[in-house]
């Protein structure tokens, strides 16, 4: 991918995530439990099975023919996992960026307490 058709990493973590959780999906029940549009959706998806991290197969017995299983291919499942561990490790950042402000705070405002 060059650097337009670059998938944000949320993005690609979100989709990726729900991708894994489920069997049999469609591109609108991965936008609704991403809070993506559809557009977005298949945007994501076919960036994904561009790249070699998604598979998709056509259910043979659904009926509802639109339905495919997205399949997370051996790369996929690893390019979750970093995206997992990078954004653990961004979490844990802000968390503690926002511990050290909520101190600064209160501290703040016991000395202005005891003015």
């Amino acid at each position: 991918m060059n650097d337009k058709t670059k998938i944000d990493i949320e993005t690609k973590f979100k989709v990726l995530d729900v991708i894994s959780k489920s069997d049999i999906s469609n591109q609108r029940s991965i936008a609704d439990q991403t809070k993506f549009s559809l557009g977005k959706v298949n945007y994501v998806v076919n960036q994904l099975i561009e790249v070699g991290f998604l598979k998709f197969e056509n259910f043979k017995n659904a009926k509802n023919k639109k339905n495919y299983a997205y399949i997370l291919t051996p790369s996929g499942l690893s390019e979750k996992l970093k995206i997992t561990q990078s954004f653990i490790e961004r979490k844990e950042k802000e968390y503690e960026a926002l511990k050290t402000e909520i101190e600064a705070l209160k501290a703040e405002e016991d000395k202005n307490n005891l003015i």
